[in-house]
């Protein structure tokens, strides 16, 4: 681990056997712990916990407060924000720990946002590019480009690479990008 490629503020911890790419940031009081890697040009709030063998791509963005537990895997640009929460235990007992073994798997593909405060339960995949609304609970999968609302979270629309919201149309009205729909899933058309 060769620290003078990243930042780590002197309050946070960092385990051995961690990997962390260049340009990365770890602010305030985290712990990041023992076989965990962050990709390169991450953003690493305060008060952040990456547990255990969890896999952060690059261009990631952690805000304040949030924990990624074992199990959960991050691709590159997803964006976490305040106090977002992730599960890995769907019937968790303080008395009886089943251990990593058990944990259900957990994947947020590339450049998938998730709002403050909601929470992922264990076991699902959230699609590349989809949204992820603040307080949202998610217990099921989520296609790419989706926007998720409520509890428990519900698609209420698509939503652009961009962000954009794309009200049910297949071109973004921001960035001009062009989707096609199949009647169940949102595919960017390539130029």
């Amino acid at each position: 681990m060769c620290k003078d490629k990243f930042f780590v503020h002197e309050s946070s911890y960092i385990d051995e056997q961690v990997e962390i790419g260049s340009g990365t940031k770890i602010w305030h009081f985290c712990h990041i712990q023992k076989g965990s890697r962050i990709g390169s040009n991450c953003s690493i709030g305060q008060n952040v916990n990456v547990s255990n063998n969890v896999k952060i791509g690059d261009g990631c963005k952690l805000q304040n407060n949030v924990s990624v537990y074992e199990g959960v895997e991050l691709g590159d640009y997803v964006f976490c924000g305040p106090s977002c929460v992730f599960t890995n235990d769907l019937t968790p007992r303080a008395k009886y720990p089943k251990g990593s073994a058990a944990y259900k798997k957990t994947l947020i593909k590339t450049g998938a946002s998730i709002g403050a405060n909601a929470t992922i339960v264990c076991g699902h995949t959230i699609g590349k590019w989809a949204m992820i609304g603040a307080g949202a609970v998610v217990t099921s999968d989520v296609p790419d480009y989706a926007l998720m609302l409520g509890v428990p979270a519900r698609q209420v629309d698509w939503v652009c690479e961009c962000g954009e919201r794309l009200h049910g149309k297949t071109v973004c009205s921001h960035c001009n990008r062009n989707y096609t729909f199949d009647g169940q899933y949102l595919r960017l058309l390539e130029v």
